[in-house]
């Protein structure tokens, strides 16, 4: 399935399918959204033939990336065949904010693959460049709690061959193969110190980031940053629907609390309202009946978890395209995840 076989007739078999019975699509208008790096996003404008039906006049479709080396990448990390199947057979019983699906298939392991999701107009992407104000950042942590809750030390997400990583080796050896060239493309835009820890995480076996998973377990979005939200914020609180599940897997709870504030807020904001909006986090986690996980033990995770986007930062950057904008984001990300690291003093868990 791609853009270009979505035709009319296509979309109306898709909305029976979907509970529109009377929806009769007589023409479709496809128009490229987003800046994605593993993924082609597209946005289709629906022409009905009943003014007075129901069903949605626009729809977002994801398909793998037209750069053969972010396509590449996705089939070997497995981003598109985890993405698939978590809005198969996750998203249903998630309570985190989430696009409805009205379609998802994929072709083995991908590339080829589709997604049908609703678009979630008048909510706009998040950028992660301009970072957002502390109460979008209380939103995004909070909206956490949906998807943590429900799969809190769940051991059956273990039976999920999806939600394992792929066999890439060790780790850190990853980490130090990509490092070398990470330096050399973005260590001239870093503050020594910066680019220190980053160097000092790849020669710290013990460093959080490599530690294997242990209880407390839930699920974890992975890349949980501002470009992969839709944001409305003309609601109080911000409405925030999460999208882009190509790395879901189980991980730490507080890997994406620290991933999102470390990247979305910029450190000055940050350090003025991370320990207020963590512990708002750990209030709401508490309220959806995690009662046995104490606030120091949160707070401490939340200084590991400082380390969870160097990885993102450092490996990605080395096996997708390269863009203009990707280069910008990369940097943006290196330098905030560092000072992050820094400033809570996680520096202390490396050996």
């Amino acid at each position: 399935m791609t853009p270009q076989t979505m035709d009319a007739a296509w979309f109306s078999r898709c909305l029976h399918d979907n509970g529109h019975a009377d929806a009769e699509v007589t023409a479709v208008t496809a128009t490229r959204i987003g800046t994605g790096q593993i993924g082609l996003c597209m946005r289709f404008e629906l022409e009905l033939a009943d003014a007075a039906s129901a069903a949605p006049r626009t729809l977002v479709g994801k398909f793998p990336s037209d750069d053969p080396t972010s396509r590449a990448t996705g089939v070997m990390l497995r981003n598109y065949y985890r993405e698939v199947n978590f809005y198969r057979e996750l998203a249903p019983r998630l309570g985190i904010s989430l696009p409805r699906c009205y379609h998802a298939e994929i072709d083995g392991e991908g590339p080829e693959f589709a997604l049908l999701l609703e678009d979630m107009h008048p909510a706009q992407p998040g950028n992660q460049l301009a970072g957002c104000d502390p109460e979008i950042a209380r939103a995004a942590v909070i909206e956490l709690v949906g998807l943590q809750a429900p799969s809190w030390n769940d051991t059956s997400l273990y039976d999920l061959d999806y939600l394992t990583s792929p066999d890439l080796g060790d780790p850190t050896s990853l980490y130090n193969q990509m490092l070398p060239g990470f330096l050399e493309r973005y260590g001239g835009a870093l503050a020594a110190d910066e680019r220190d820890i980053i160097a000092r995480v790849g020669v710290s076996p013990g460093c959080p980031l490599f530690a294997p998973v242990t209880a407390p377990y839930c699920l974890e979005h992975v890349d949980y940053r501002l470009d992969n939200m839709l944001i409305d914020a003309t609601t109080t609180p911000p409405r925030v629907t999460v999208v882009d599940w190509q790395s879901v897997r189980v991980g730490k709870p507080l890997n994406d609390v620290a991933y999102f504030l470390g990247a979305g807020l910029l450190p000055d904001v940050r350090r003025e309202a991370e320990r207020d909006i963590v512990a708002d986090y750990h209030r709401h986690l508490v309220a959806a009946g995690i009662a046995d996980f104490a606030w120091d033990d949160c707070w401490n995770d939340y200084r590991r978890g400082a380390f969870s986007g160097f990885g993102v930062t450092v490996i990605a950057s080395m096996i997708v395209g390269r863009t203009e904008r990707g280069d910008e984001m990369f940097t943006t990300m290196a330098r905030r995840h560092a000072r992050h690291a820094l400033d809570v003093g996680a520096d202390e868990f490396l050996d």
